[in-house]
């Protein structure tokens, strides 16, 4: 998957429910992911969805990677934009979670988005992304992949990544959590092979294991890890 920066965009922030109080209750095929290969949000949700074999329960569908719109927006979107915001004018970014039932978006905010799908609708084989217990872990690797974000991981970052993948198998443990797929998206954003070639091998290593992963691997575009 191709990546180019990210455009600013309206942040829509309602959220999957486990019943119908929360109005965006689970239930398959209500909802469709609106992704493009050339916005970086799109990555980590892009492989969480296929962590989880979502195919069938939230289909996708791939935008161009390049928008066709002056304002980088995508024109495929403006119609879900302009009915979730009165008189939006604005671009017509991805992602976009929407709605079937309403016609209108439920969030674009992509870390809502991944936590959302794997709590809706995570299957009774499917890894558990988002284990019970580890949310202050899971958020502590969040915050160093957005200090990463730039031309360049600050070196503390790969040296605290480094000495979590010496003592585990994984960045949280010992089993495949979303922190994997946040480090991976990360670091393939900034050309991570390159960043963390030289003095972090545990880094290096973990980052070809989780490419050779057809969920992840098939969204690099030909980017070598």
């Amino acid at each position: 998957m191709s990546v180019t920066p990210l455009t600013p965009a309206p942040v829509f922030r309602g959220r999957i429910g486990r019943d119908a109080r929360s109005g965006h209750y689970a239930v398959p095929r209500r909802y469709r992911l609106h992704l493009s290969p050339g916005h970086e949000d799109c990555l980590g949700i892009a492989v969480v969805h296929g962590l989880l074999g979502l195919d069938e329960v939230c289909p996708v569908t791939v935008l161009d990677a390049v928008p066709d719109r002056a304002d980088g927006g995508h024109s495929a979107l403006r119609p879900l934009y302009e009915a979730s915001a009165h008189h939006y004018r604005g671009p017509a970014v991805a992602p976009v979670l929407s709605d079937g039932w309403s016609g209108r978006i439920v969030s674009t905010h992509a870390r809502d988005i991944m936590r959302d799908l794997a709590a809706a609708f995570t299957p009774a084989a499917g890894p558990v992304l988002y284990p019970e217990g580890a949310e202050a872990e899971l958020a502590a690797v969040e915050d160093l992949c957005d200090r990463a974000a730039g031309p360049a991981a600050p070196p503390g970052v790969l040296d605290v990544l480094e000495r979590r993948l010496t003592a585990h198998s994984h960045v949280v443990g010992d089993r495949l959590t979303a922190a994997d797929v946040e480090v991976w998206a990360a670091f393939v954003r900034q050309d991570g092979p390159r960043l963390a070639a030289v003095g972090h091998p545990a880094l290096r290593a973990h980052l070809r294991r989780l490419t050779a992963h057809p969920a992840f691997a098939r969204h690099l575009a030909g980017r070598p890890v």
